[in-house]
């Protein structure tokens, strides 16, 4: 699976899954080894280790996410994309902007994200025009 088509499909499948709460959608385009880095310091590793971080978050959110995804950027086997997602964990809204950078495997799936984000405890949305060819917009 070309690199564009593999990121396209992972922002729209998060776009489409972290308002729902489906982690199973997102958990499926992990490689079974594959690495999620919440951040530099939290490492989940595989299937399950995904799962138990994005279970973790989408339990405390106690109303859909509206989220935002940008268009990836692609070099090579590797995507960056950038993300707005206003979240509501323990109906109190969180605003997390952030950008992760992906490494896909021959097929398509995840083989590393790393996630690099910034937080503000209010619903911020994002700034007009900053997405404009976003997926996922509310």
């Amino acid at each position: 699976m070309e690199t564009r088509e593999a990121a396209q499909r992972w922002a729209d499948t998060w776009a489409r899954a972290w308002p729902t709460g489906d982690a199973e959608a997102i958990v499926a385009l992990q490689a079974e080894d594959g690495d999620h880095w919440a951040s530099m310091f939290r490492r989940y590793h595989g299937r399950d280790g995904l799962r138990t971080y994005v279970r973790e978050c989408f339990d405390a959110e106690t109303r859909p996410a509206e989220v935002w995804f940008a268009e990836p950027q692609v070099d090579g086997a590797r995507a960056a994309v950038e993300y707005w997602a206003v979240t509501y964990p323990q109906d109190k809204p969180l605003t997390i902007t952030g950008c992760t950078v992906l490494l896909f495997t021959g097929d398509g799936l995840v083989a590393e994200a790393r996630d690099y984000s910034h937080v503000t405890p209010e619903r911020v949305l994002p700034p007009a025009g900053l997405f404009p060819t976003a997926v996922g917009e509310t």
